[in-house]
């Protein structure tokens, strides 16, 4: 069992979008791994549901988990799943980075097996929507089961910052993205803030 939320509530966009070296782990879980190009928002690979990772995914999955964790840090941010690299797996990595350590977690076939009655709101951001943030309300604390690099199952029991950031990219697993929270004024205002800066990336 870990019950963990280390960083308080206003780390998570600092985590997500700070650029200087200091933001950066000095030492990671995979300092020989390459990093991988991020999907950005519009990509239809970001709204389409994971499979499940079988017993003949596992070894490309542990060479995969450290290259979305050296890409994790280099971005930086604080979690990251498999199709915002472009992978169709129910994988994900997460690190808060307790004491200002790594200290990562790879979640295979992560599931939320519970959450609480009690809400909180906290501003998100998402490396696959670069630049955009808003206010998310999800369940304050929530009991998340997985499989770890062994295959031995894991569970979870997380609040606070931990919390969020699991719902977050689980919610990557199901093809939702944090602005599928909001309004459908508010979604729709970032997603066409997404659409005209993919075309202009396109056209430069």
């Amino acid at each position: 069992m870990l019950s963990v939320d280390p960083c308080g509530p206003d780390r998570y966009i600092p985590a997500m979008s700070a650029q200087t070296p200091a933001a950066q782990p000095e030492t990671t879980a995979a300092p020989q791994a390459e990093t991988l190009p991020l999907v950005i928002a519009p990509d239809p690979r970001l709204k389409t549901r994971t499979r499940l990772v079988t017993a003949a995914d596992r070894t490309r999955v542990s060479a995969l988990a450290q290259r979305m964790l050296a890409t994790m840090y280099a971005a930086p941010g604080i979690g990251l799943a498999a199709p915002q690299v472009g992978v169709d797996l129910r994988l994900a990595v997460v690190d808060l980075q307790p004491d200002d350590k790594p200290a990562p977690i790879i979640l295979i076939n992560p599931k939320v097996e519970k959450t609480s009655t009690e809400e909180v709101t906290r501003e998100e951001g998402c490396l696959s929507i670069p630049g955009q943030y808003a206010d998310v309300t999800r369940p304050e604390r929530v009991t998340v089961s997985y499989e770890d690099l062994d295959g031995q199952t894991q569970t979870i029991e997380a609040d606070g910052l931990l919390a969020t950031c699991l719902q977050h990219e689980i919610d990557h697993l199901d093809g939702i993205l944090f602005v599928d929270h909001l309004s459908a004024l508010k979604r729709n205002i970032i997603l066409r803030k997404m659409v005209k800066e993919k075309r202009l990336r396109k056209n430069g």
